[in-house]
C-alpha cells in the first residue's frame, strides 16, 4: 500500500514545556561537552569500517508538506549493526577497559583493544547490560571488538530475531519475565554479585559515568549530520527512549550552533516517561506493560542525566500510538531511492508528519515554508522479521525495489 501524506491526521498528545532555557548558554558540560566529543570521535573513527552514515534530503515531501528542507540521517548502515546505537554501547565498552588497563599502569587505545594486545588482561573482565534490542547488540558487538566478556539481559517482549541478534556476537543472554525496568534492575543486581560492570544507557543514583560514554559515542552521529547539512536545521524530531539519544542531540546542537533548532521530542502513547516527565516537572516513571511496536522505545523509567539536559532545552513533547508507524517504514520503503527504517527509527518523522496534519499544532510548533527540519533514522531492521511483517517486504526486497 502506498501511502499520501495525508493520511497522518492521526491522533496525539501534545506538550509544551514553559521552563526550558531558551537562548541561554549550554551549562552541562559536566554531563555531556564538545571536549569530551573530539575524544569519542578520535577513538570511534579509528575504528574498523568506520564511515559517515548517509544523509538523505527529502525534497518531494518538504515541497508536499510545505517546509524549505527535510533531511533524513540513516543509521541503517552504520558498522554491521544496523543502529546508531553501535556508537554508544561500543565507545562505553572501550572505553571502560582502556580506564581498567590504565588502573594496572597500562595505556590503552581501542586500536590496542582491537589489535588484541592486551587480550590477556582484558579476558578476565564481564560487562552485562538490559536492553531492549539495539543497546544490548552494541555491547555484546564492543565486548567482542575489544575482547572481553558480556552477559545481556532482556525482558519478555523483546523479539526472538533480536535476541539471535545479540547472541550472535558471543554475548550470554538471558530472557526474564518482567518488563525493560526490571531487566535493568536484574542486569545491576546480577553486577553486584558477580563482579561484572553494567554498561547501560540508562543512568541513575550512583551510576552516571558509563550512561555519559554512551550518550557521549552518539555525538559523533550529530556531527556527521552537521557536516553534511549545507544549511543548519530550524527543527529537529527526536525519539524519545530513557532519554540518551535525544539528549545527546540537543547537547552537542546547543553547545555547537549559535541559533540551535526547536526540539521536538516524539514518544510511544504507552511508554511516554519522558512526556509524562515534562508535564511533571520531573523524572517520571510509566509503569505497566509498555506496549508498542516502536520496541526501541518500550521504557517506562527516564535516565535522570538525560532528563537534566532535556527539560532545559526542549520546548515540546509529544506522544503517539504505534498507527502511523508501519505507514511511514513503508512510506520510506516506496520511495525512488528506497529506506529501510525500522520501527523505532521512524518516530520522530511520524510525529512530524502528524503535525503537519494539525494546523493548530503546525503553528505551536513553528513549522512553516522556512523551516528546515531534521531527522535521525536511528534504526533499520534490527528486527528483520517484524521488518517484513510491517512493511510487506524484506530489507532485501525494499533494496532491491521488488
Amino acid at each position: 500500500m502506498t501511502y499520501k501524506y495525508s493520511d497522518f491526521d492521526l491522533s496525539f498528545s501534545h506538550f509544551e514545556n514553559r521552563r526550558i532555557q531558551a537562548g541561554s548558554e549550554y551549562k552541562h558540560q559536566d554531563i555531556l561537552s564538545l571536549e569530551a566529543f573530539e575524544l569519542a570521535n578520535k577513538e570511534i573513527t579509528s575504528w574498523d569500517k568506520y564511515e559517515p552514515t548517509p544523509l538523505h534530503i527529502f525534497s518531494d515531501m518538504a515541497k508536499d508538506v510545505g517546509v524549505s528542507s527535510i533531511a533524513y540521517k540513516d543509521e541503517n548502515l552504520r558498522f554491521s549493526l544496523k543502529s546508531f546505537k553501535a556508537l554508544g554501547g561500543a565507545y562505553a565498552v572501550a572505553n571502560l577497559l582502556i580506564k581498567k588497563l590504565k588502573d594496572i599502569d597500562i595505556n590503552a587505545s581501542s586500536r590496542d583493544l582491537i589489535d588484541g594486545t592486551y587480550k590477556h588482561e582484558t579476558s578476565k573482565i564481564t560487562v552485562c547490560c538490559a536492553t531492549d534490542g539495539n543497546h544490548g547488540r552494541s555491547v555484546a558487538w564492543g565486548a567482542l571488538q575489544f575482547g572481553c566478556n558480556c552477559e545481556i539481559y532482556i525482558h519478555r517482549n523483546v523479539s526472538i530475531g533480536r535476541e539471535e541478534a545479540i547472541a550472535k556476537y558471543g554475548a550470554q543472554v538471558n530472557r526474564i519475565k518482567g518488563n525493560y525496568d526490571d531487566s535493568v534492575r536484574l542486569a545491576a543486581e546480577v553486577a553486584d554479585n558477580n563482579d561484572y560492570t553494567v554498561v547501560s544507557d540508562t543512568s541513575y543514583e550512583g551510576y552516571t559515568d558509563i550512561p555519559k560514554d554512551v550518550m557521549q559515542g552518539y555525538t559523533v552521529m550529530v556531527d556527521e549530520a552537521l557536516k553534511q547539512m549545507d544549511e543548519m536545521p530550524t527543527h529537529v524530531f527526536l525519539q524519545g527512549g530513557v532519554g540518551g539519544f535525544p539528549a545527546a542531540v540537543v547537547s552537542f546542537l546547543v553547545e555547537s550552533l549559535e541559533h540551535p533548532p526547536i526540539f521536538v521530542l516524539v514518544e510511544p502513547a504507552n511508554a511516554d516517561c519522558l512526556f509524562q516527565s515534562a508535564v511533571n516537572g520531573k523524572p517520571t516513571a510509566v509503569h505497566g506493560e509498555l506496549d508498542t511496536i516502536m520496541a526501541g522505545l518500550a521504557c517506562g523509567e527516564v535516565s535522570v542525566l538525560a532528563w537534566s539536559i532535556l527539560e532545559s532545552y526542549v520546548p515540546h513533547f509529544m506522544s503517539i500510538t504505534d498507527e502511523s508507524i508501519p505507514k511511514v517504514m513503508q512510506l520510506l520503503a516506496n520511495r525512488d531511492t528506497p529506506i529501510v527504517a525500522g520501527e523505532s527509527a521512524v518516530t520522530g518523522l511520524a510525529g512530524f508528519l502528524i503535525a503537519s496534519n494539525d494546523s493548530e499544532l503546525k503553528e505551536k510548533l513553528s513549522i512553516n515554508e522556512n523551516s528546515r527540519v531534521l531527522f535521525f533514522g536511528t534504526e533499520g531492521d534490527t528486527d528483520e522479521t517484524m521488518y517484513e511483517e510491517l512493511v510487506g517486504r524484506s530489507s532485501s526486497e525494499v533494496l532491491r525495489g521488488i
